[in-house]
């Protein structure tokens, strides 16, 4: 995250959706910085950061806070529709799922969940955006191990189902081309530098 913070560059899905960030100055980026997960001790919490990698980005963390029974979800989970996932990021849509499905088992059952955008949430919440993420990642993979195209998948509407899902952000057609992308490798792993 520091080095994308200090370098920029664009992200994206490497479809339509596409963004310039541009290089923060020293005094915008992180101090502390960690591969795994970190504890701070502060104000008598002890605060759990849990790197997550190929979520969002590649650069992901959950911040637990215990004592208080509130976790932070960052971008890995948002209530506002389909996420984003930051394929020139390094972010995946099966990293996602993977960390949603880990951090679930990891959090009390009644721990009050804070989206990356949205109201306050709960698990119950992070379960059923975690099944749409798996049932949609299936279905376009589906059609890709049947030889369908990125535009066959569109004409099918493979997507109707989840509908209710598309927002103003990452509508149906966004997420489909995120997912196909996802799944047929067109990524890059790597935020794309500004030159």
């Amino acid at each position: 995250m520091r080095k994308r913070l200090q370098e920029g560059g664009t992200g994206g899905n490497l479809g339509g959706v596409k963004f310039d960030a541009k290089p923060q100055p020293k005094e915008a980026l992180p101090i502390i910085t960690f591969d795994h997960d970190v504890t701070v001790h502060l104000n008598g919490e002890d605060i759990r950061a849990l790197h997550f990698p190929s979520g969002h980005t590649d650069g992901d963390s959950i911040i637990f806070f215990p004592k208080s029974n509130v976790v932070h979800m960052g971008d890995d989970f948002v209530t506002c529709g389909f996420p984003f996932v930051d394929l020139s990021g390094g972010g995946s849509v099966a990293g996602m799922i993977t960390a949603l499905e880990q951090i679930v088992q990891q959090l009390p059952t009644d721990v009050k969940v804070i989206p990356g955008h949205g109201p306050l949430s709960n698990l119950d919440d992070v379960r059923r955006f975690t099944a749409m993420l798996k049932d949609t990642e299936a279905v376009v993979d589906k059609g890709i191990k049947q030889g369908k195209s990125l535009d066959q998948l569109k004409q099918e509407n493979v997507l109707a189902p989840w509908q209710k899902w598309s927002g103003e952000f990452i509508t149906t057609e966004q997420w489909l081309v995120t997912l196909y992308n996802d799944l047929t490798g067109k990524k890059t792993g790597e935020f794309i530098k500004h030159n």
